[in-house]
């Protein structure tokens, strides 16, 4: 077992008043995987009220998974500012892009080429509200709330459930939610997944690059939160072997077309262009080139098999969803479901807009 502290002895010196001169500014940033972040403060002597304003950092890129060790600078530009709910006060969560030397781009980081994209198709108002799965797991690794020796009982009561056999986590869950909305994410819900420990939530409608930063910064609040609880989070997309539910990034995407009347032809017209780069997008919803999604996209479980595309109205087994409601207003939005838990979110809205918005193959 991991140590515990006591964390009711950190509200002590939380309360301690810091000098007015004096802000607490926690970098975040996407390390060498392209799935975990890392983070670490320096103090500054003003508020900073955008992220413009804040001194580019570093740190050692070679224990990150970003530099070798013979050039280990790597440098942090921050882009999108939050306030901290952990903190408090002034103090601020900034997100940050990863870039070399030479202010090229560290592999992991995808936010620049998304932001070029986004910015050749911002007359098309590309809206996107994306839906994060995730697992929460006992400090073990094993799923939270599971008997330790077996399984519990079959999928069916633990969506949306609730009651203390139905349900895992919820104060997890619920510390989140609060967090995300005192930062300023545009956190649209959460709600109980299919499988027991298993929950989601969402982000959106979010315009342009800021759904990818909204999206880091929740889970990276997520992470968070959950270490306070002494809880494990993992966006395996299939967690669990078996007859369980795996855990996707469920994405919704619209443009000014689609939300306008008639706007149905518009996402008929989409479904018909990602229709032909598949293997493509397939290849950019999972950080490891499709090869964790191949485990999750198997035609069971509410998705689609990985090897064909499908599209269908209110059928969730489909690579592209329309919402029934969508069909019968013929105005609105697609989902895309193809995408796994541990996606970027910065590379699936660029394959979308690249695909839909720009006619790029």
């Amino acid at each position: 077992m991991a140590p515990e502290t006591n964390k009711t002895v950190l509200d002590r010196y939380m309360k301690l008043d810091l000098p007015d001169d004096k802000v607490q500014v926690m970098y975040v940033w996407v390390d060498g995987s392209g799935e975990n972040l890392r983070s670490k403060t320096r103090t500054l002597n003003f508020v900073p009220k955008c992220p413009n304003e804040l001194p580019v950092w570093n740190f050692d890129g070679s224990s990150t998974g970003q530099a070798k060790g013979r050039d280990s600078d790597v440098y942090l530009y921050p882009v999108a500012l939050y306030r901290d709910p952990f903190r408090l006060g002034n103090n601020k969560l900034v997100l940050c892009e990863t870039r070399k030397h030479d202010n090229t781009t560290t592999n992991s980081n995808h936010r620049k080429s998304c932001l070029e994209v986004m910015k050749k198709a911002a007359d098309q108002h590309p809206w996107f509200g994306m839906e994060q799965e995730y697992t929460l797991l006992d400090i073990d690794k094993h799923p939270l709330g599971w008997p330790k020796n077996g399984y519990p009982g079959p999928q069916g009561p633990y969506y949306c459930g609730v009651g203390a056999s139905k349900v895992y986590g919820r104060d997890v869950v619920e510390a989140h939610y609060r967090a995300c909305l005192y930062t300023g994410i545009n956190i649209s819900g959460e709600n109980a997944e299919v499988m027991p420990a298993q929950w989601e939530f969402q982000v959106g409608p979010c315009e342009g690059i800021t759904m990818g930063d909204d999206l880091w910064m929740a889970r990276y609040l997520l992470h968070r939160v959950a270490e306070d609880f002494n809880v494990v989070v993992t966006l395996d997309p299939k967690p669990i072997p078996g007859d369980w539910n795996g855990a996707g990034m469920h994405t919704n995407f619209s443009t000014a077309g689609m939300r306008s009347p008639n706007g149905i032809l518009e996402i008929e017209s989409a479904i018909e262009k990602l229709s032909k780069v598949h293997d493509k997008h397939i290849q950019a919803y999972d950080p490891h080139g499709g090869k964790d999604n191949e485990r999750r996209l198997t035609g069971h479980h509410e998705t689609s098999s990985i090897h064909d595309f499908s599209a269908g109205v209110a059928n969730r087994g489909a690579s592209i969803r329309i919402p029934r409601g969508v069909a019968e207003e013929k105005t609105g939005y697609l989902e895309d479901r193809r995408p796994s838990s541990n996606a970027d979110p910065y590379v699936v809205s660029d394959r979308l807009v690249r695909t839909i918005c720009l006619n790029e193959q």
